[in-house]
């Protein structure tokens, strides 16, 4: 999307506690902010990657917060087979943090081998409906550069112009209704994200208010609702 490398893949990112990292990225005359959040691979937590994870979501919300709402959620995946995790992660963005009010798209990647991108698609979309995951738009991708001339090559700069695209057409002014962030929201969506770690350890309210309060800065009032709503 940013016709250069802005941001590398790393697999010695700790992919289950929500790290994220934003980016402006500017292409045909508009500057996007846009906000790379690692999604949860693994919904078996333990305590101390569930306790990094409510501290990264809140500072995600909050920046959130200071830098306007979200106007779209960008859902990227990897073509392959569909699991349990991709449902988890579209219902802790799309329904938990956004409430449903922000259009969700799906980017899937790792398409380059295919004739035709969009093959992958007609192939497997009704998996998706399936899961309950239901998308406003998608694209078939591949994010492999320095592919050798020919059909491949071809392929990732059709990427380029197919997922700018589909950012600026869900972008487009009157798009985004009311995204309201604050601790209101950084609460349920934590709820909600215990919810969804079924299996892990125990989180104590003892533990979870001093982390809240020294670690990431929460009042005392809104950690002690928090760790009530789990318990």
């Amino acid at each position: 999307m940013a016709g250069k490398e802005v941001a590398k893949a790393s697999l010695s990112l700790k992919p289950c506690t929500l790290h994220w990292k934003d980016y402006a990225i500017d292409f045909d005359g508009v500057s996007y902010k846009v906000f790379d959040t690692v999604g949860l691979e693994d919904p078996q937590l333990g305590m101390k990657e569930y306790l990094d994870s409510v501290e990264n979501a809140y500072t995600l919300v909050k920046e959130l917060d200071k830098q306007g709402g979200i106007d779209l959620l960008l859902y990227c995946i990897r073509a392959g087979r569909m699991t349990g995790t991709l449902q988890s992660n579209y219902r802790l963005f799309h329904e938990f943090l956004c409430e449903k009010k922000v259009p969700i798209v799906l980017a899937i990647t790792n398409l380059e081998r295919e004739q035709r991108m969009e093959d992958w698609w007609d192939r497997e979309h009704q998996s998706f409906q399936s899961y309950g995951i239901h998308v406003a738009g998608h694209v078939c991708i591949t994010a492999a550069d320095g592919l050798p001339a020919g059909t491949q090559r071809d392929h990732y700069e059709e990427s380029r112009l197919k997922i700018r695209d589909l950012v600026k057409r869900f972008t487009a002014d009157g798009q985004r209704q009311a995204w309201v962030g604050g601790d209101g929201l950084f609460v349920s969506l934590m709820r909600r994200l215990r919810e969804l770690l079924a299996g892990s350890s125990r989180v104590r309210r003892k533990d979870l208010v001093p982390h809240l309060t020294r670690r990431c800065g929460i009042s005392k009032e809104v950690a002690k609702k928090l760790a009530d709503m789990i318990q």
